[in-house]
């Protein structure tokens, strides 16, 4: 996975909501201090395969014998396709399965061409993003060797999608026409990836500090990157005259924030305003007759997370902060400032909301890549959840309960956040050394008959 160090991250700060299907509910996530829970994993008994690199299985899960361990020609309890159409499909982490500090990681490219070759369906599914999806499909194309497209590929903010006409019927109202603010990312690159989504009026921190300077004087160091990617407003900022001033309706953090300072300034305005009319202040704030304090409970803006990860794993040889340092530095201030609980949706692994979106995209991509008639009848029935950190890869594969009631089946590699020798948070279905060894690992579940290792890249 693109992001974290092997804990879990939400357990630093409170997450309100998770976007969800329509009909489930969700329910707060209290605030606990930090515990590491330790699980025990056993070594295989038998002996590793001088070929193979040895796999770890996990107490906590299920015990499963590899095929090749099997007398019988088919693995008992699996849905086995023989040269026949693949009943199964992937779903890999990029950062710390595929690549590593942008470098393809060994057996990477090896793996998924294989799949393509013999047309088992894959997405990646990352808690990455801060740019167009068609451009970062066409770099991971280039940097693997193998062709990506935006057909199979969803970033942490792609769910976002799904607001503009609010298509699942989950939101008060349409965005489409509405002015939202978007934060992080380069330049104006996430604007341009929430107008590719069909937001209409897309406001950016750089927009508001160039037209009202006085909002927030320390940001001298980065006047020039926000001259450069600005855009006048779609309003003033007049909060004497509220019907004609800027009027924001939903704040979405696309990616990680680079001005940090700005970000929490306008954020904090807009979750004080009066129905998010940015200069004004809400009568109902402090009340406590109402619920809250009565801290964004008159028309403020709905803050948005698109992933909630606290740390990463960078070239640096020591995690660096995310998006979730900033979610908890947001916090810490409304808290601080308020005494009230800062309110915001969340979403990305581990949440359920971005897996049902990925097996929709999974389904879709299958239909693509088979056809109609090419699936044979024969309906997906498992997906393999390729990642490297089990706080939100493993977590969420392990939580998912989609409604078609497709198991998911999560399995953790050695080359990214996790690290080799500890205990996983959350416990995989098996551990193995690198994407590669996933997906062998599976295609022995699935009773798939040629080998990985016939594969040249």
């Amino acid at each position: 996975m693109r992001r974290c160090v092997p804990v879990s991250k939400n357990t630093l700060f409170r997450n309100d909501t998770a976007l969800v299907p329509t009909g489930l509910r969700c329910a707060d996530q209290p605030f606990r201090p930090f515990a590491r829970e330790y699980h025990s994993c056993q070594q295989p008994s038998s002996p590793a395969s001088p070929r193979r690199p040895q796999r770890i299985i996990c107490s906590s899960a299920p015990s499963i014998t590899p095929r090749r361990y099997l007398k019988t020609e088919v693995p008992a309890d699996t849905n086995v396709a023989v040269n026949g159409v693949p009943t199964f499909a992937f779903a890999f982490d990029i950062d710390g399965v595929l690549l590593r500090s942008s470098k393809p990681l060994p057996g990477a490219s090896e793996a998924l061409l294989y799949l393509q070759k013999n047309n088992i369906p894959f997405i990646l599914l990352t808690n990455g993003g801060g740019t167009l999806e068609s451009e970062r499909a066409l770099e991971l194309s280039k940097k693997l060797g193998v062709p990506i497209s935006e057909d199979n590929f969803v970033q942490s903010h792609t769910p976002f999608k799904n607001m503009v006409n609010n298509r699942t019927g989950q939101f008060e109202k349409n965005l489409q026409d509405e002015a939202v603010l978007v934060t992080g990312g380069d330049g104006d690159k996430c604007r341009r990836v929430a107008e590719s989504y069909g937001f209409k009026h897309v406001v950016t921190p750089a927009d508001i500090l160039m037209a009202c300077p006085k909002i927030w004087p320390f940001s001298k160091i980065f006047s020039q990157s926000y001259k450069d990617s600005c855009r006048p407003l779609p309003q003033p900022i007049d909060p004497t005259n509220p019907s004609k001033s800027l009027k924001i309706s939903a704040i979405f953090v696309f990616n990680d924030p680079r001005d940090w300072a700005l970000d929490t300034q306008i954020i904090m305005d807009l979750l004080m305003s009066k129905e998010g009319i940015l200069g004004t202040v809400s009568e109902k704030n402090g009340n406590p007759s109402l619920r809250n304090s009565g801290y964004q409970q008159d028309g403020q803006p709905k803050l948005y997370f698109s992933n909630p990860d606290l740390l990463w794993a960078a070239a640096y040889h020591m995690p660096r902060l995310g998006q979730g340092g900033f979610q908890a530095a947001l916090a810490g201030v409304f808290n601080e400032v308020t005494r009230a609980h800062l309110k915001r949706t969340v979403i990305g692994k581990p949440y359920p909301a971005t897996y049902l979106y990925a097996e929709q995209v999974l389904w879709d991509h299958r239909k693509m890549l088979l056809g109609q008639s090419g699936q044979g009848g024969k309906r997906l029935s498992r997906v393999f959840m390729v990642g490297d950190n089990p706080a939100s890869d493993i977590k969420g594969a392990n939580d998912y309960k989609g409604p078609e009631q497709i198991p998911w089946t999560s399995i953790l590699v050695k080359t990214g956040v996790f690290q080799d020798g500890t205990e996983p948070q959350y416990k995989p279905k098996v551990i193995v050394d690198n994407v590669l060894e996933a997906v062998k690992w599976a295609l022995e579940e699935e009773g798939w008959e040629s080998t990985v290792d016939k594969v040249e890249e």
